[in-house]
């Protein structure tokens, strides 16, 4: 039984949260680099160009990425043969995100009660953490800084099985290219399918944090991605909504066996401000 001290969880949580909203990661960068090779659209160019400026000046001047500095999402895989010492795991990465968007100077979006009162918590606190048990002595921990407006933009359905593929596909196209310029693209969009109500969501939600582009292993699935991804690009929606090629950067789908009667499919849309970072304790 390995052991692992709550405080260290803490302080890897804050400097990741830290981190995440200050300096974009590689894999966004080079898809601006990539997009701007492609980008037919002047106004769509424009953009791209301001974008790839924001991510530099941010980094240089250890400012955040964008205002909205989201809420705290974590991914937490915890291996079944480790202990968390001097405390419990939640309240160490809750502890974390504290520190992080506090001292960090980034601005707390969560507010208590959803529908009276709307008050601040004043450190973005609670954090939204998703945790599973797997084999080993390792914690790995995703972190997404998710923005609310392209959270606001994501969806759900509950296809019926007659639907088919050419049901999923024309779903994830119409959620992402409705979403318009309201998500602030050039998006990632992320697709939960099968499984639950529930789970295509949390499906959808850990698709957006697949290292970027990367097609999925199954065939049949990789597949569906690049169609997407091409038809998203066909809208013309484009950077911000201006116009142009480059309105995803990438389409990522995760799949999960399903009831005979259902076919459930969720679509998470995540913006341009793609701020996520992974560690493993």
């Amino acid at each position: 039984m390995r052991e692992i001290e709550a405080a260290l969880i803490t302080e890897t949580v804050q400097e990741m949260c830290v981190r995440a909203n200050r300096d974009l990661g590689g894999d966004m960068k080079a898809a601006f680099a990539r997009s701007m090779e492609r980008e037919e659209s002047a106004a769509g160019l424009i953009v791209l160009e301001q974008l790839t400026e924001n991510a530099r000046l941010a980094g240089e001047r250890e400012s955040p990425l964008c205002q909205d500095t989201g809420v705290a999402v974590f991914f937490l895989d915890v291996g079944q043969d480790l202990h968390v010492a001097g405390g419990s795991l939640e309240e160490a990465v809750q502890e974390g995100v504290r520190r992080g968007y506090r001292d960090g100077l980034l601005r707390a979006s969560i507010v208590e009660r959803p529908f009276s009162g709307r008050l601040n918590t004043g450190d973005n606190t609670p954090a939204v953490i998703h945790t599973r048990i797997v084999p080993g002595e390792d914690l790995r921990i995703i972190f997404d800084a998710k923005g609310g407006g392209s959270e606001n933009q994501s969806r759900l359905r509950m296809l019926k099985p007659s639907d088919g593929r050419q049901g999923v596909r024309d779903f994830i196209v119409e959620a992402a290219v409705s979403a318009g310029p309201s998500a602030c693209p050039p998006l990632i969009v992320g697709a939960g399918v099968g499984g639950t109500f529930e789970k295509s969501a949390l499906f959808a939600k850990r698709a957006l944090l697949r290292e970027l582009g990367a097609p999925h292993p199954d065939p049949e699935t990789a597949a569906l991605e690049a169609e997407c991804l091409e038809a998203i690009n066909d809208s013309g929606v484009g950077p911000m909504g201006f116009g142009g090629r480059v309105t995803a950067l990438a389409v990522h789908v995760e799949t999960h066996p399903c009831h005979i009667a259902s076919l459930p499919v969720a679509v998470n849309i995540e913006c341009h401000s793609h701020r996520h970072r992974e560690v493993t304790l």
